[in-house]
C-alpha cells in the first residue's frame, strides 16, 4: 500500500531548516539576510522540543559573527557532532578561511546558503550567485536547488552525501527567489530519511573525534618537501562523491516518484538549441521550452544539481547528441575573466572535441532582478541566430557595452487555469503577513497548488510592498513576479498617483481599492488612467475603506485582516465560511502571544472584510486622455534616474543612467524629492497652544515637522495669515513670527510629536488629523522651505533644545519605520555638526534608511555643504571610520607644512601670511577653522587660475582645511558583536573620531535576532525562549581606558542630556562612545511606535536603562569623570514596563513558569548595574590622575 503523500506550505528556508534540523546536532548560527530563518526556525524547534533522527534536540548556538560560526562549526565537527551553519554573501565570504580547514580536515557537514549578491559598488541583499561562486574553490561540494520542493527533496541528499563521503557541502538555493517563496509541496519527515543514513561513516566520524584517551594532532603546519603531495591524496574522496550524490538521488527519487540527476535534462529528445542553468532560472525556462515546443520548436534544458565536484562524464551524458547550439546562463559576475564559471565548466567538457557544439555564455538576474519568460526566449532567439552572441546579458539594455539581447514583449507561460493576483501594501501595514496566511489557508485546505513571492523596496515599515500569488490545480513553476494578474488589490490610496497599479491587468479582472473616497468622489478622484484601464479592459472595481474600520476596530494602521478578508469574499477562491474559519486560526497563531484584545480586534476585522461596494465603470471613461504621472521640479538626475527608480521603473533603466555613478557614487539629497504621502494621520499645529519649546521637532524620525522664523517681508509674502502664524519667543527673535510647520507629504504619521507636546495648560499644540484634511498644509510647507531663510545665526544652536532645532536637520526623510528610535539621533547630530561631519555607518537599519537607491536622506545646507557618508561593511565599520581620520590627518600634515611656509616666507603677500598664521592657530576649532578656510580659500583661487603651482596645491587640499567631526554610527549587532574588535581598538587607538551605538538591543535590520546587546529574559530572535545571559555593559568596558568619553543617552528620558552628551563627545579631543537607547518596531510596544519617545522615558523611570556620562577632562579638573545622570528608579515599575513590550510580555504567555524568574533576574541584573554606576559616583578623584600629562601627550 502505497503511503499518503504529506503536504505543507513553507517557503525555500523553512524546507532547508526541516531537513536540516534531522540530521543535525550542533547549530552554530549568526543572522544574515536572507538566510536568517532558517537558523531561526532550528532554533524555534529547538525551544519546542522537536526531536532530530538521533531522538535530540538540536544544541543551537548563536555567535558574534559569521566567522566565529564558522570557527565554532569547525571544532564542533573536530568534537565528532554533526554541525551545520546557514548563511548568505559576505557572511559566506567571512567562513572561506575555516571552509579551506574543513574541507582540508576532510569534516562532514553542511552549509545552507540562500545565494545572494556580493557588496561591491553597493550593498544587494537579494539574491544571485556571487557568493556561492566565491567559495567553488575552498574544497566544498556543491549542490543547487532550483525550487522550494527541490530544497525539502535534495537538502537531504548533501546531509547523506557528506557523512558517507566525508566532503563537505554547501546546499544552495537562491535567495529570496526561493528562499523566500511560499509553495505547496510534499513534505518528507525523519521516517523518510533515517534509514538512508550510513550509520557505518558516521560511527566513523565520532571516532575521528578529538579525544585525550587516544590523542591525535590536527591543524599542523607542514613544509614544502611533503605539502604539494599531502594535498594530492584527498582526490580519491573527491572522485567519489558524483557517484555517492547519485545514489541517494536516486533513493530520494524511490521515496518520492521525482527524478533527479546530477545533471537533469528537460526538453526535446531531438533538440538542437540547449540552455544549461542552475537555481530558481530553471523552473522558468521549463515553461519557455514547453511553449517553444508547443510551437513545433526543438529546444531543452539542462538543470546543475552538482555543480562541485564538477563531472564532466555525467554532463556530456545529459545533453543529447543533436545540440548543435548551447547558451550557460550564469547568475554571477567576475571581472576580467575569461568567462562566467560555469560557461568556463561547460567550455572545458567539450575541450578537444571536434564534432563539439557551439557554446555562448550569458549573464542573468543579479542581485533579484526578475528573469521572465521573454527575457528566456530571448536566448533560445539568439541560439538560432548564424552568429550567436557571446557574454551576453538579458533583463536589462546595455546601451554602452552593447551585450544586451533584445527584449521581447512578456507573454504569459502559466497554466490557463491558474489565478494571479497582486497586493500593493505598505511596510508594516500587515500586507505581507495577511497574504502570507492566505496561502498557506488555501494551499493547506485546498487540493489547489500554490505559490507566493513578495517584493520590497529598501525602506522599513512604511516602504512599498508588493505580493505576487498565485493558485492552480497543477504545480507552478513561475519563478518570477506577477505581471498579468486576475486580481489586483491596492492597499495605499496615495500609490494611485505613485505607481502604475494597473499594468497587467488582465481583460475581465477584478480591482480592490482602499480608499476613503466612495460612489461619485471615488469616481471623481480616480486618476484618468485608472478610469481608462478599467472602463477599455472591463474591469471591476470594487472599494473599501479599510483604513476608517481599521480605526474604529483599534487596530491603527493594521488595515491588512480587514482586506484579506474582503479579498477571499470578492473572488471566492476558497468557499467563504473555510475562508472565515481559517483566517480566526490564524489569527490565533499570529497573534495569541500579544493578547486577547489583539486576537478579538481581528476577529472584528475578519467580519467586517465584507463592507465592501462595487463602483459601475462609465463606458465613457474608455475615451479620457492619459493622465501621467507628474515630474517635480528637479535636476535632470532626479527626473531621469531617482523618479523613475520610486515610481518602480527602475528596470526600465538603461546601463547609460549609471554611468556618471559607476562607483557606486549617488548625490545626497534625493528623499526630498519622493512626497509619498503614504501617512492615513498626520498632526495638525494649533498655534494657541504652542509655547514654541521644539520638543516636537527635536523627536521627529523624519524631520517632518519643523519651526520656522519668519521676518517681515517673508511673513507679507506668505500663503498664509497670522492664522498660521505668532509671534516668536525669544532673544533676539524682535518682529520674527514663529511657525511650527508639518510636512504632510513626508510625515510618517508615527505621533511622537504629538506624544511629546507638553502644550499649554494641559492643553496640546499637535493633534493627529486625517491626511486629507491637511493636503492644504504641503503649500505652507513649500513656502516655508523654499523661501524663508534660516535664522539660526541667531542663536546658539548649540546651547538648548529649543534652539538646536532652528538649525536645518541635514538628515531628512529617511526610510526608517514610522516612528523609529534611531533617526532622532542621527538627525540631531546634523543640526550639530552637519556642515563638517564624515560618517562610517556599519551594514544595518542605520545603513539601509541612511542610502538605498535612490533615497539619499542626508542633504546638503544652503552652502551646499553637508555630511559625507559612506558604509564599507557589517563588521569593519569602526575600522572604516578610524582609515578616513588617518587620511584626514595625513592630509592635514601637508597643509600645516604648506601653511607655516607660507606664514613664514617673507616674499609671500601679508594677507595671505596673516590668513595662514589665523588658520595654524585655530585648526582645531570647528567654527574658526572653517572661517579661516573661507579666507584661504577666497585668497589661493585666483592664483590658482592663474596657474600659481602653491595655489593649486592649497586648493587640492582646501577640503581638509575646516576640522571635521568624525562619526562612526552602527547599531547594536555591529558594535557589541561582528564588529566588537574594531571598535575596541579604534577607542584603544586614541584618536579623534566619535562613535554612535544605536543600541536596539537587537539585530533590527535582519529581523530582531538577539545580540549581547539583548537583555535576559527578552524573546528575540535566536533567544525563542527568552534569553538567559545577561547584557553586556558597553559603555563600562570602554572607560577602562580612562581616556574614552563615553555616554548613555535616552532621549525620550531627557533631552537635554542627549543634547549634552553629543556636545561634549564631540568636543573631546580623543575617542568618544555615545550609547543611545532606541525602541525599535521588533520589540513589539503595545503602546505602538507613536509612543517609543515615552517608552525611553518609561524605561529610565524603571531603572531598565540608565543616563551616565563619563569625561576624562573632568579628571584633569581633578573631578570624578563618572556622572549618573539618572534619578533614582522606581522599581515598582520595571515588571509593567517589561509587560509593555511583546519581546517581554511574550515570555509570559509562552513560558509562565519561568516568567517571574527571568523578570525576576531582569530586575535583578538592571538594579545591579545601577548599584555599580552609583558606586562610581563616590569615588574619590584629583589626588592620583590614571592618565599622566606624559602618557597624555604620547597618545596625541
Amino acid at each position: 500500500m502505497d503511503k499518503a503523500k504529506k503536504f505543507i506550505t513553507c517557503d525555500g528556508n523553512q524546507a532547508a531548516a526541516h531537513i536540516s534540523y534531522m540530521f543535525t546536532e550542533v547549530a552554530a548560527i549568526y543572522p544574515i539576510t536572507p538566510s536568517s530563518t532558517m537558523a531561526e526556525y532550528v532554533d524555534d524547534w529547538s525551544a519546542a522540543g522537536r526531536l532530530n533522527i538521533f531522538g535530540e534536540r538540536v544544541l543551537v548556538q548563536e555567535m558574534q559573527s559569521e566567522a566565529g560560526a564558522a570557527g565554532a562549526v569547525h571544532g564542533s565537527l573536530q568534537g565528532g557532532a554533526l554541525t551545520s551553519t546557514y548563511t548568505a554573501s559576505q557572511g559566506l565570504l567571512l567562513m572561506i578561511p575555516n571552509m579551506y580547514k574543513i574541507a582540508g580536515e576532510l569534516l562532514p557537514c553542511v552549509f545552507h546558503v540562500s545565494a545572494r549578491a556580493i557588496a561591491g559598488h553597493a550593498l544587494s541583499i537579494f539574491g544571485d550567485h556571487q557568493d556561492v561562486m566565491a567559495v567553488r574553490q575552498t574544497g566544498f561540494a556543491m549542490l543547487a536547488e532550483g525550487s522550494v520542493q527541490e530544497v525539502m527533496d535534495l537538502a537531504g541528499v548533501a546531509h547523506l552525501s557528506t557523512i558517507s563521503s566525508r566532503v563537505p557541502f554547501v546546499n544552495f538555493f537562491d535567495g529570496f527567489r526561493t528562499s523566500h517563496e511560499i509553495q505547496k509541496i510534499e513534505r518528507l519527515d525523519n521516517e523518510d530519511l533515517e534509514p538512508l543514513l550510513d550509520r557505518d561513516a558516521l560511527e566513523a566520524f565520532r571516532l575521528r573525534a578529538l579525544n585525550p584517551l587516544k590523542p591525535v594532532a590536527r591543524g599542523t603546519a607542514e613544509n614544502p618537501e611533503t605539502y604539494f603531495q599531502h594535498c594530492e591524496a584527498s582526490n580519491s574522496y573527491y572522485e567519489k562523491v558524483p557517484a555517492i550524490v547519485q545514489g541517494y538521488m536516486d533513493k530520494i527519487s524511490a521515496i518520492t516518484g521525482r527524478s533527479y540527476h546530477l545533471f537533469d535534462y528537460y526538453g526535446a529528445p531531438d533538440a538542437d538549441r540547449v540552455v544549461i542553468a542552475m537555481g530558481s532560472v530553471t523552473e522558468a525556462l521549463r515553461e519557455t521550452v514547453d511553449y517553444l515546443n508547443a510551437k513545433g520548436e526543438k529546444t531543452g534544458l539542462v538543470s546543475v544539481r552538482l555543480y562541485r565536484p564538477f563531472s564532466t562524464e555525467h554532463l556530456l551524458k545529459a545533453i543529447p547528441a543533436t545540440a548543435r547550439r548551447i547558451a550557460v546562463l550564469d547568475r554571477t559576475r567576475e571581472q576580467g575573466a575569461a568567462g562566467m564559471p560555469l560557461y568556463l565548466d561547460v567550455k572545458n567538457a567539450y575541450y578537444g572535441n571536434a564534432a563539439a557544439p557551439l557554446v555562448v555564455g550569458g549573464r542573468y538576474g543579479l542581485g533579484s532582478k526578475d528573469t521572465t519568460p521573454a527575457q528566456l526566449l530571448s536566448v533560445f532567439d539568439n541560439l538560432a541566430l548564424p552568429q550567436p552572441k557571446d557574454s551576453f546579458t538579458i533583463g536589462i539594455v546595455d546601451d554602452v557595452t552593447f551585450h544586451s539581447l533584445p527584449v521581447h514583449e512578456e507573454v504569459n507561460l502559466s497554466d490557463p487555469g491558474c489565478f494571479q493576483a497582486k497586493f500593493y501594501g505598505l511596510g508594516a501595514d500587515g500586507t505581507v503577513g495577511a497574504n502570507k496566511n492566505s496561502v498557506k489557508i488555501i494551499g493547506d485546505n485546498t487540493d489547489k497548488y500554490c505559490q507566493a513571492y513578495f517584493a520590497y523596496d529598501s525602506k522599513k515599515s512604511g516602504g512599498f510592498t508588493c505580493s505576487h500569488l498565485r493558485f492552480g490545480d497543477v504545480p507552478i513553476r513561475s519563478t518570477y513576479l506577477v505581471n498579468t494578474p486576475n486580481f489586483v488589490a491596492c492597499h495605499v490610496q496615495a500609490y494611485l498617483h505613485m505607481y502604475d497599479v494597473m499594468r497587467g491587468l488582465q481583460p475581465g479582472g477584478t480591482f480592490l481599492l482602499n480608499t476613503i473616497w466612495s460612489g461619485d468622489e471615488l469616481a471623481k478622484n480616480l486618476p484618468n488612467h485608472i478610469k481608462r484601464y478599467l472602463a477599455q479592459n472591463n474591469i471591476t472595481l470594487y472599494y473599501i475603506n479599510a483604513s476608517k474600520i481599521a480605526q474604529e476596530i483599534g487596530l491603527g494602521n493594521r488595515t491588512n485582516t480587514i482586506l484579506q478578508s474582503a479579498f477571499f469574499r470578492i473572488t471566492e477562491v476558497i468557499p467563504v465560511d473555510l475562508a472565515v474559519e481559517q483566517m480566526k486560526k490564524f489569527i490565533v497563531k499570529s497573534y495569541a502571544k500579544k493578547g486577547q484584545n489583539i486576537v478579538d480586534m481581528n476577529y472584528q476585522a475578519v467580519d467586517r472584510g465584507n463592507e465592501y461596494h462595487r463602483l459601475d465603470v462609465d463606458p465613457a471613461w474608455a475615451q479620457l486622455p492619459d493622465s501621467s504621472l507628474p515630474l517635480p521640479d528637479a535636476p535632470e538626475f532626479i527626473s531621469n534616474v531617482v523618479v523613475p527608480i520610486n515610481r518602480q521603473n527602475g528596470d526600465l533603466l538603461p546601463v547609460s543612467a549609471f554611468m556618471e555613478s559607476v562607483d557606486g557614487t549617488w548625490p545626497q539629497g534625493t528623499a526630498a524629492y519622493e512626497k509619498r504621502g503614504v501617512a492615513a494621520f498626520v498632526p495638525e499645529w494649533n498655534k494657541d497652544n504652542c509655547i514654541q519649546c521644539n520638543r516636537c521637532s527635536y523627536v521627529c524620525p523624519h524631520a517632518a515637522i519643523r519651526p520656522f522664523l519668519l521676518n517681515a517681508d517673508e511673513q507679507a509674502a506668505a500663503p498664509f495669515g497670522d492664522d498660521h502664524m505668532k509671534p516668536a519667543i525669544g532673544k533676539g527673535f524682535e518682529g520674527l513670527k514663529f511657525v511650527q510647520q508639518v510636512d504632510v507629504l513626508d510625515c510618517l504619521g508615527c505621533g511622537n510629536c504629538v506624544d511629546v507636546c507638553p502644550g499649554m495648560r494641559g492643553n496640546k499644540a499637535l493633534s493627529m488629523k486625517h491626511f486629507e484634511t491637511q493636503e492644504a498644509q504641503d503649500r505652507n510647507w513649500e513656502y516655508l522651505v523654499n523661501n524663508v531663510s534660516n535664522k539660526s545665526s541667531l542663536v546658539d544652536t548649540r546651547l538648548n533644545v529649543k534652539n538646536s532645532q532652528f538649525a536645518r536637520p541635514l538628515f531628512e526623510f529617511s526610510g526608517a519605520c514610522s516612528g523609529c528610535g534611531e533617526t532622532p539621533y542621527v538627525k540631531l547630530i546634523t543640526q550639530l555638526f552637519g556642515n563638517r561631519e564624515v560618517v562610517s555607518n556599519a551594514t544595518g537599519c542605520s545603513s539601509i534608511y541612511s542610502a538605498s537607491i535612490p533615497s539619499t536622506p542626508y542633504c546638503t545646507d544652503a552652502e551646499g555643504h553637508g555630511p559625507a557618508w559612506a558604509n564599507s561593511l557589517f563588521e569593519d565599520f569602526c575600522e572604516y571610520g578610524l582609515g578616513m581620520t588617518l587620511a584626514y590627518d595625513k592630509m592635514r600634515e601637508r597643509l600645516v607644512e604648506m601653511l607655516r611656509r607660507v606664514d613664514e616666507c617673507p616674499d609671500a603677500p601679508q594677507e595671505m601670511r596673516d590668513a595662514a598664521h589665523a588658520w595654524l592657530a585655530d585648526r582645531d576649532d570647528a567654527d574658526k577653522s572653517m572661517e579661516a578656510a573661507r579666507k584661504l580659500i577666497e585668497l589661493a583661487r585666483p592664483g590658482a587660475e592663474k596657474g600659481c603651482s602653491d595655489c593649486k596645491a592649497l586648493m587640492a587640499l582646501s577640503g581638509y582645511l575646516p576640522k571635521r567631526s568624525q562619526w562612526i554610527i552602527g547599531g547594536d549587532g555591529a558594535s557589541y558583536d561582528i564588529g566588537y574588535g574594531g571598535l575596541d581598538h579604534v577607542i584603544a587607538s586614541g584618536k579623534n573620531v566619535n562613535i554612535l551605538v544605536l543600541d536596539t538591543e537587537v539585530y533590527s535590520n535582519t529581523g530582531g535576532q538577539s545580540s549581547k546587546a539583548t537583555p535576559i529574559g527578552a524573546i528575540a530572535k535566536f533567544a525563542a525562549a527568552g534569553k538567559r545571559i545577561r547584557k553586556k555593559d558597553l559603555g563600562l568596558m570602554a572607560t577602562t581606558y580612562g581616556y574614552v568619553y563615553v555616554a548613555q543617552v535616552a532621549m525620550g528620558a531627557d533631552q537635554a542630556q542627549t543634547l549634552k552628551a553629543l556636545r561634549e563627545a564631540e568636543a573631546y579631543d580623543g575617542p568618544s562612545l555615545v550609547i543611545a537607547y532606541s525602541p525599535c518596531i521588533n520589540h513589539g510596544l503595545k503602546a505602538g511606535m507613536g509612543h517609543s519617545q515615552d517608552e525611553e522615558k518609561r524605561a529610565v523611570e524603571c531603572g531598565y536603562w540608565q543616563l551616565w556620562r563619563y569625561n576624562p577632562d573632568n579628571e584633569a579638573q581633578g573631578q570624578n569623570p563618572f556622572m549618573l545622570d539618572s534619578k533614582e528608579p522606581d522599581w515598582s515599575k520595571f515588571e509593567d514596563f517589561l509587560k509593555g513590550e511583546v519581546r517581554f510580555a511574550s515570555v509570559l504567555k509562552q513560558y509562565p513558569d519561568e516568567a517571574a524568574e527571568l523578570f525576576r533576574a531582569a530586575r535583578d541584573n538592571a538594579r545591579w548595574r545601577y548599584n555599580n554606576y552609583v558606586r562610581l559616583t563616590k569615588q574619590s578623584w584629583g589626588m592620583d590622575p590614571e592618565i599622566t600629562k606624559e602618557e597624555e601627550n604620547l597618545r596625541k
